[in-house]
């Protein structure tokens, strides 16, 4: 069967399994380093006290069936280094159906990370990474030539992405419409890049172009990735180029660069030897029996399961983020339907004072991402995810939703917890634990470029009031109440 395969898309193969890889690669190191202080036994929000709670049905992982610190540890590590070897391109060295068995295995661990993972793991990239690793498990190897309906399902994937995004924007806030969003985006978004602030100064009537640039590549682009050659390559360049706009802008975790990678689907060989070297494409043999049925029966789910993502996106109440089934399969996706106007930040701070007065000297918590000190200029982590930086940000905004792992997060600087410190960027009290912590609400705001020569500061801050008012560990349960 001929028109099965697309050797002509051999090459954005490599691209898609090699990235989805390095993602998984950045997924897992991520899980290893900060899931103690976070979903550990003793962490904010254990991960055996939710199992308990959540049945295998809804939520599938391996963590049903057995917990520790140790056991999650080594998932998180095995699922690394697996991950690791699938970008050095062993999965080509295998047989087929081995090939297929190690993408599934990496799929797996990391599902079993994102069913417990609870509110950390709550954001729209995790079930982008689920499903564009199941995808790689039907891509094949260098035993048999790419699936043509492989590769048009994954330029599927990246048209959800893209037109749910672009949709929602549409149908959300008001600044979309009148392009004027950027006007505040840049400075309010969850955790500003080292360029953001250069960004948020670009002149107005260039914010405004951006939006309107941003709605053609999200709203007409993404038709285009499901036209001939060498219109979908074209189409494609456009997701890729203003998708790096969008890594440079701010810290998106590895949404964008997932986008970008899934985006090579619709990129063929011819297209891309006229803008890079490219190896010969090898000799490929047509797929197996087998395999085949499999492709087949995979595309056939991916249809039936898409009606739902396409009834939300057709639907005036579109919701932004949303996995319709336990295994995060052919999901919805969207981002940022509303735009915040004032940029608001919890500022955590303790002391080593024995009693309270006005002459209390309070020391500041940095974190390693979100704002903190006005004159740090906000760093580059994406792809890197720093989890409880992004959730600071949606506290500052509903001290409810907050509440589950608040409280819980500062009863544990009250003892000087290493493994929440580790997740910030220092420690004030490297000696002994504070006697008090408490949380302030800043609003904050970038500083003009003028401001900026006089103070070298990025940031102007003032206090707009207590979050959580001094808690010493005696009276720490008073901060879940918060």
């Amino acid at each position: 069967m001929e028109w099965f395969i697309a050797p002509e898309y051999w090459f954005a193969r490599q691209v898609i399994e090699r990235g989805v890889a390095a993602i998984y690669v950045i997924a897992f190191v991520a899980a290893a380093r900060q899931f103690k202080a976070l979903l550990g036994a003793h962490g904010m929000t254990p991960v055996p006290r939710y199992v308990a709670r959540r049945p295998f049905r809804l939520s599938p992982s391996l963590f049903h069936l057995y917990y520790s610190d140790r056991f999650f540890a080594s998932v998180a590590w095995v699922g690394a280094l697996v991950s690791a070897a699938l970008v050095g391109g062993v999965a080509d060295l295998l047989p087929l159906w081995a090939a297929m068995g190690v993408w599934l295995l990496v799929w797996v661990l990391y599902l079993s990370i994102v069913n417990v993972g609870q509110v950390w793991y709550s954001f729209g990239w995790e079930s982008l990474l689920l499903e564009a690793g199941f995808l790689a498990v039907f891509l094949g190897n260098d035993r048999v030539a790419p699936p043509v309906l492989v590769v048009w399902l994954a330029r599927w994937l990246v048209f959800r992405v893209e037109f749910g995004a672009g949709l929602i924007k549409l149908r959300g806030d008001r600044c979309w419409r009148d392009l004027t969003c950027l006007f505040y985006h840049h400075e309010t978004q969850p955790m500003p890049g080292p360029l953001s602030w250069f960004f948020h100064h670009l002149p107005r009537p260039l914010h405004r172009i951006e939006v309107a640039a941003n709605h053609f590549a999200q709203l007409v682009v993404p038709f285009g990735l499901f036209a001939p050659q060498p219109v979908a390559s074209v189409a494609a360049a456009i997701v890729i180029v203003t998708q790096l706009w969008l890594v440079l802008s701010g810290n998106f975790a590895w949404l964008n660069w997932l986008t970008i990678v899934l985006a090579w689907s619709a990129v063929s060989n011819s297209s891309v030897v006229k803008v890079f070297p490219i190896p010969d494409t090898p000799e490929l043999p047509d797929s197996p029996l087998w395999f085949t049925v499999l492709v087949f029966v995979f595309a056939g789910c991916t249809v039936a399961l898409s009606y739902l993502p396409v009834r939300n996106m057709l639907s005036s109440h579109q919701r932004m983020n949303q996995s319709y089934n336990p295994f995060h399969l052919i999901n919805t996706f969207g981002a940022f339907g509303s735009i915040d106007r004032i940029r608001y930040e919890v500022v955590v701070e303790g002391t080593s004072d024995l009693e309270l007065t006005e002459r209390t000297h309070w020391r500041e918590y940095e974190f390693k991402g979100k704002p903190g000190d006005p004159h740090r200029l906000p760093r580059q982590w994406a792809p890197y995810h720093l989890r409880l930086d992004w959730l600071m940000w949606f506290a500052a905004h509903s001290p409810t939703y907050a509440r589950p792992w608040f409280g819980p997060f500062l009863e544990r600087l009250l003892r000087n917890d290493r493994a929440t410190l580790r997740l910030l960027r220092r420690n004030p009290f490297p000696d002994a634990p504070p006697r008090f912590v408490r949380a302030r609400l800043y609003e904050y705001r970038f500083t003009t470029a003028r401001e900026w020569r006089e103070t070298r500061a990025w940031w102007v801050r003032s206090v707009v009031g207590d979050y959580v008012p001094p808690i010493s560990p005696g009276r720490a349960s008073l901060a879940r109440r918060t």
